[in-house]
């Protein structure tokens, strides 16, 4: 298994609604290795399978010593909230206070095709809805509020590794620059 380059803001694979895991084969499961490894070499908290370029909903997580992957997810969010500091590998070094569900259920497959449930709340809630919502084509910046994303989105045409500084406006797709400081989910 490998670590594989973290794709950063502006890649379009990032926006795009993943496929649903049909087989739960020996190349689904390199995949999750693949995950794995590139998480915790980066070091993040998550990382979905758009994140490195491959449009499946398949995501790893490693959380308060928790570490594990979920496949195909659903979720049951709880109506108390949180509202805190969030970050991602896909747009590396900045953070910004993001309101999530509390807790979650989530319901979904293991590598080989077994159900599984995860049950969590705070940190973890928070990492399975952000890598749920990279497998929806969903980006964190997407659910701040409108001065935050606006500070956010400042902050990216600003980051060294961002392609949208300039006056064309047009991302460029480029990998992350490891490491990213341990921010991220």
């Amino acid at each position: 298994m490998s670590v594989q380059p973290i794709r950063l803001f502006g890649d379009p694979v990032l926006i795009t609604k993943a496929e649903p895991v049909v087989d739960f084969d020996a190349e689904l499961r390199r995949l999750v290795a693949d995950l794995t490894d590139t998480m915790q070499d980066a070091p993040g908290s998550g990382l979905a399978a758009p994140q490195i370029g491959v449009g499946l909903r398949v995501f790893t997580y490693h959380v308060e010593g928790e570490l594990g992957h979920l496949i195909n997810p659903e979720l049951s969010l709880s109506a108390d909230e949180q509202f805190g500091p969030e970050g991602c590998l896909s747009i590396p070094g900045l953070t910004f206070d993001c309101r999530r569900a509390q807790a979650v259920i989530a319901k979904g497959f293991n590598m080989y095709g077994d159900p599984v449930v995860i049950e969590g709340s705070d940190l973890l809630a928070r990492c399975i809805q952000h890598e749920t919502d990279h497998l929806d084509g969903v980006l964190f910046v997407d659910r701040l509020d409108r001065e935050t994303r606006k500070q956010a989105m400042k902050a990216i045409r600003e980051a060294e590794w961002s392609g949208l500084s300039g006056l064309s406006g047009q991302p460029q797709i480029k990998v992350s620059p490891h490491p990213t400081n341990g921010f991220g989910l």
